[in-house]
């Protein structure tokens, strides 16, 4: 949860935070036309909260979000360009990972009209509403087909009818969704009159079958279009629908369309062409297009190929695969690459000719914002620190060098949102000793109102820190970093049990300088406190800024080298550190640390003595195909990396202590994983514990009392097989 920091000025902010902390991913801040303003949810009501000095006014009164004797709870919203109209979410559903099905409501300013958007529909059923650009209209997707709805007739028309389960207009199916961050399936035209949206067919996607035994006395199935490494993905095209007359024209992309993903499609500003992005199968090349709505022609313009894998935008923009960063009225945009070393950004002008904006050795982890109006990007980097993150300023033209905008006397993890006119930003921080805040800067001087705060509050919350972040280079010479808790009273003299923290696929890294590091939140009780060493490290493959070569090393390669990484550098910290207890070693992971957990446990048993695994991939070819094949290739040219990288294939090697656990519903690592390996166990006579959470998904949290029952199987099972204190 984020959380704002308490202060006279901004108490506001803190007072509504708590309404704000389920906002779906790629959800924004909703500031005001100008950029003076922040506009944020306070249960029923919106408030307006002035940048320049704190002071609040109510925008929109609960009172107009009644409806009869029902108080409307804002989930989310949007007001239209005019802020004459507000759009609001309620009543949020799951589906898959997200609260992406609900209700929506319209409430028209002007004349304090509210009235609830497609009412005769199912309740929770309507998916991401949004207003035209001229307002008039509000599209949304409901029973996988697209709907228009005119806001003064009240009047819907069906612009598809053919959507079924796995026929998905408008929306995705499970691998898109997973993978490449696309939820929200459709784009409005810039005047209002058509809708570019991606249609996914699945038909031909085998369902995995899920196994539901405790809602019903007789158990029924869950089926999940769910393609797995190896089987050919579902067939994508995008097409522009004309609002008046329904009908769908096609924009004509070369290539199978079910050998590529279009993971990304946005309309070109003020012209009647769609940008998109199309990769192949084993997302190695990347092609953009330009396309004609209205005739469906598409042109490429601009290729990009790698020797591994290309990222797209969800991968470094907090899983937000929307929007494009247009220059010049959309005569060019801003381009992330990572073709020269480093990921850094381009001008690409649309007849592809490129120009490099940042040059110099350092990876650019995030573009935040585009001030055209002064000729500046904002990033995200961290030069010398890859366990940190700042903001800096450069330059559009390419020259000069990043400026540094994070103030030097707050090291650790900055986080930015900032305004449209880049005046002012919402700012989020926190290191491993100081727990997350927020606050409003200025950003031309990083200042509030009341100063550096923050770092006011730093020096005055100071503590013995009980972690520590270093360095270590392995037998093979690969530097990782890490960081390290250690016991309360340490004493070097005497022996302590060392728990490390692993993940280390590229989906994630462990080491990263904000609160919680060194925390465990499994573990029942206080892991210093009882005498534990608590350590984590970042394996080459993981996505830290440490340049191309250091990411992509991993590329097919997947259970091997991140499990080298880290085995050899337990030893090395051994070999530094006498307190560490080599005969009390356990390791933990969940997911992707749940695999490298098996991996370390099965390939390396004469480092690691105790294993906790929870929801983790047995086998690769179980996985999704968008996944696996992006870091591991096409089963069918190497498949023997698959087999290879996979921890069934040593489970014979067992020796040491391993729990494991899974969730029976688990629709992203599925429970077939546990089965499969819990069957090559029992062939070679391994003698584990195993713990099955009925219907739970990957999370593993539904359910009365599951997360307690979790962290006290974890915590005791520690305790007993590798013992706390010292020694």
């Amino acid at each position: 949860m984020r959380k704002f920091r308490y202060t006279n000025l901004f108490l506001v902010l803190a007072c509504l935070t708590a309404t704000t902390a389920v906002a779906q991913p790629g959800q924004s801040t909703k500031w005001s036309r100008d950029g003076q303003y922040i506009y944020q949810p306070s249960i029923s009501s919106i408030v307006a909260v002035k940048l320049s000095d704190g002071s609040q006014t109510e925008k929109v009164p609960g009172r107009l979000l009644t409806q009869g004797n029902y108080q409307i709870r804002i989930r989310d919203f949007d007001f239209s360009a005019d802020e004459k109209k507000l759009l609001v979410y309620a009543n949020a559903e799951r589906v898959w990972r997200y609260d992406t099905r609900g209700d929506y409501y319209v409430l028209d300013l002007s004349n304090n009209n509210l009235k609830k958007i497609g009412a005769d529909l199912p309740p929770s059923s309507l998916m991401f509403a949004k207003f035209s650009p001229d307002a008039t209209q509000v599209a949304y997707v409901s029973g996988h087909n697209l709907y228009v709805e005119d806001l003064a007739t009240g009047k819907r028309k069906a612009l598809t009818t053919d959507g079924t389960r796995r026929l998905i207009n408008g929306t995705f199916d499970w691998a898109y969704e997973e993978e490449f961050g696309c939820r929200d399936g459709f784009r409005w035209s810039p005047d209002s009159k058509s809708i570019a949206y991606w249609q996914i067919d699945a038909t031909r996607i085998r369902d995995f079958l899920m196994i539901d035994n405790t809602d019903s006395i007789y158990s029924y199935t869950v089926p999940v279009e769910y393609p797995k490494a190896g089987e050919s993905p579902s067939a994508c095209r995008v097409g522009v629908v004309d609002i008046a007359t329904a009908k769908t024209t096609w924009l004509q992309v070369p290539g199978d369309a079910q050998q590529h993903y279009i993971p990304r499609m946005e309309w070109v500003p003020g012209k009647n062409d769609l940008i998109l992005q199309q990769l192949n199968r084993k997302q190695n090349e990347s092609i953009l297009f330009l396309a004609n709505a209205a005739t469906g022609k598409a042109t490429s313009f601009y290729k990009e190929t790698d020797s591994a894998w290309i990222d797209v935008k969800s991968r470094w923009d907090e899983r937000d695969i929307s929007g494009w960063d247009f220059l010049a009225n959309g005569q060019s945009f801003v381009w992330v690459s990572e073709k020269d070393g480093w990921r850094h950004l381009y001008t690409v002008d649309m007849k592809g000719k490129e120009q490099l904006i940042t040059p110099g050795n350092y990876d650019v982890i995030n573009l935040l914002k585009v001030d055209e109006a002064h000729k500046v990007a904002y990033i995200l980097a961290s030069p010398d620190d890859a366990t940190q993150q700042y903001l800096y300023k450069v330059s559009l033209d390419g020259k000069g060098k990043p400026e540094r905008i994070s103030p030097l006397s707050e090291p650790g993890t900055h986080g930015y949102e900032i305004s449209p006119d880049a005046q002012y930003a919402l700012h989020d921080f926190s290191n491993h000793y100081y727990r997350n805040q927020q606050e409003i800067v200025k950003l031309a001087t990083h200042k509030t109102g009341e100063g550096e705060q923050i770092y006011k509050d730093i020096i005055s919350s100071r503590r013995i820190q009980k972690q520590e972040f270093f360095n270590v280079t392995t037998v093979d010479g690969v530097t990782m970093t890490g960081w390290m808790a250690k016991p309360n009273n340490f004493d070097s003299t005497k022996k302590y049990p060392v728990v490390f923290y692993v993940y280390g696929e590229p989906a994630g890294a462990t080491t990263l300088d904000q609160y919680g590091a060194g925390y465990n939140h499994l573990y029942n009780g206080d892991m210093a406190a009882d005498g534990y060493i608590y350590v984590s490290l970042d394996n080459r493959g993981t996505p830290q800024p440490k340049g191309r070569t250091w990411r992509k090393a991993i590329y097919r390669k997947v259970g091997i080298l991140n499990a080298r990484d880290q085995a050899m550098g337990a030893k090395e910290l051994f070999r530094e550190h006498s307190y560490m207890d080599t005969s009390r070693v356990a390791v933990w992971g969940w997911s992707g640390g749940g695999s490298m957990t098996l991996n370390l446990m099965f390939q390396y048993p004469e480092i690691y003595k105790t294993g906790i695994a929870i929801a983790a991939v047995g086998n690769q070819l179980t996985y999704d195909n968008i996944y696996q094949e992006r870091y591991m290739g096409l089963p069918a040219e190497n498949r023997e990396d698959f087999v290879k990288g996979s921890p069934i294939t040593y489970a014979k090697n067992l020796r040491g202590n391993l729990l494991y656990v899974h969730g029976t519903g688990d629709d992203n690592v599925h429970y077939q994983n546990a089965e499969m390996l819990l069957n090559e166990l029992i062939k070679y006579n391994k003698i584990f514990q195993f713990m099955a959470y009925p219907n739970r998904t990957h999370g593993i949290s539904e359910g009365e009392g599951t997360r307690r029952h979790l962290a006290n199987l974890y915590t005791n099972y520690l305790k007993e097989h590798c013992a706390p204190g010292a020694r």
